[in-house]
């Protein structure tokens, strides 16, 4: 079911990040540099409108995209592109309309507009779009409204204690109610990825354990710490997409609590799963980040979009994490006198056969730059890159690295 991977390496940005915020010769801009750099991938978060706290990973829609990464929110919209996209997003284009009014069709087809022809622009150029969809909708979203027989009012979703947090994290978001979907034949899985798979040419499903098990809390609890782990419906939403739309370029995020079984689901199904180096320096030699441990069939990271800068992380980090990545550094015969690029080198390096450095990375930024503090729900998702940022001698210095590694993409 899942995609056979190339030796490429991308970028993590998401639009919101650029110095306008939105779409325009800006993103075009960065195709143009990920192109000067050797890359093959960029990635990007969840293309739907933001929450209150900014997030979008708690959109009001798991379907529509946000009218404000538009260039041009005002371009005419001819009746009959209306009336397409109606036939095409029959499955949820109505129910948006309901929630956000007058015009938000048109907002639709602007956006199907603007960032289609960015894909292309970007696959000309050998750039492949590694998107993101979030495992559950965001609390109070249309989807909830339109079909309630769907989700359940009794619970809501979360994790339990971990390294981001010492009483869990309460997400909120409400959680699907598996036995109606399975007598629906899993459409909302189904239209869900199509869509995905409509805007990027990839996409990283979030919380993919949760397929196997995840952790409900009894509603109104005021943290996460009152859960419980449940039974998942296992491969069967994403093998009747399959049975749909065809094979499934998906890669599942497997960080976190990880059970042999959701492995066991994540192989079955043919899907590359994560490692990322900022968890590669602690425990025994078993651990699956550390870069000696990396399968060929996977995506590997500096840092995700949850994780702290490398720059701020390497900050912070204890003493001996230090000295285990400086002895990876030099096991891979990386001799570089800056930890945060040594780090990306070393990712870089990797045999998993993806790469992917956030921005913030590759610019040597501080924590100031994070993009996301799990289980926080202020100052979060607002980091914006200087506009004179990408410049020609850091797209030779990546370029330049990407080749080392064997991971360079002419356009």
């Amino acid at each position: 079911m899942g995609r056979e991977l190339p030796r490429i390496s991308g970028v993590l940005l998401h639009p919101t990040s650029l110095p306008g915020g939105r779409l325009g010769p800006e993103a075009y801009e960065l195709v143009d540099w990920l192109a000067a750099a050797g890359q093959g991938l960029w990635q990007v978060l969840p293309l739907t409108p933001p929450g209150r706290d900014g997030s979008p990973y708690r959109s009001r829609s798991a379907f529509a995209a946000w009218p404000g990464l538009l260039a041009d929110p005002r371009a005419p919209v001819a009746p009959e592109e209306e009336r397409a996209f109606r036939e095409r997003e029959a499955y949820w284009i109505a129910g948006w309309e309901r929630a956000a009014g007058r015009g938000a069709v048109a907002a639709q087809v602007r956006f199907q507009r603007e960032w289609g022809a960015l894909r292309r622009y970007a696959r000309e150029r050998g750039i492949e779009i590694l998107g993101d969809v979030p495992f559950y909708v965001g609390p109070g979203s249309v989807e909830e409204r339109e079909r309630p027989e769907l989700f359940r009012r009794d619970v809501v979703s979360g994790v339990p204690p971990d390294a981001f947090s010492a009483s869990g994290q309460l997400w909120g978001n409400a959680v699907y109610d598996w036995a109606a979907m399975r007598r629906d034949g899993y459409r909302f899985w189904i239209e869900r990825l199509r869509r995905a798979l409509d805007l990027h040419d990839w996409a990283r499903i979030d919380h993919f354990r949760a397929f196997v098990a995840y952790w409900q809390v009894p509603a109104g609890a005021r943290t996460a710490r009152r859960g419980r782990w449940v039974r998942g419906p296992g491969a069967a939403p994403l093998l009747a997409a399959a049975r749909a739309l065809g094979p499934l370029p998906l890669v599942a995020e497997d960080l976190g609590l990880i059970t042999p079984a959701v492995e066991r689901l994540r192989d079955r199904l043919g899907l590359p799963g994560m490692r990322v180096l900022q968890f590669a320096w602690e425990g025994g030699p078993g651990n699956v980040h550390r870069p000696e441990n990396h399968p060929e069939h996977a995506v590997v990271f500096t840092g995700t979009h949850d994780n702290d800068t490398t720059a701020g992380w390497w900050a912070g980090a204890p003493e001996r994490q230090r000295r285990a990545a400086r002895r990876a550094m030099a096991a891979a015969g990386i001799d570089e006198p800056d930890p945060v690029w040594g780090l990306v080198r070393l990712c870089l390096s990797s045999r998993a056969r993806v790469s992917v450095v956030p921005l913030q990375d590759l610019l040597g930024l501080g924590s100031e730059a994070r993009m996301n503090r799990p289980g926080t729900r202020t100052g979060n998702w607002s980091w914006r890159m200087a506009p004179d940022a990408l410049t020609p001698r850091l797209a030779e210095r990546l370029r330049d690295a990407t080749r080392a590694a064997g991971r360079l993409r002419s356009g």
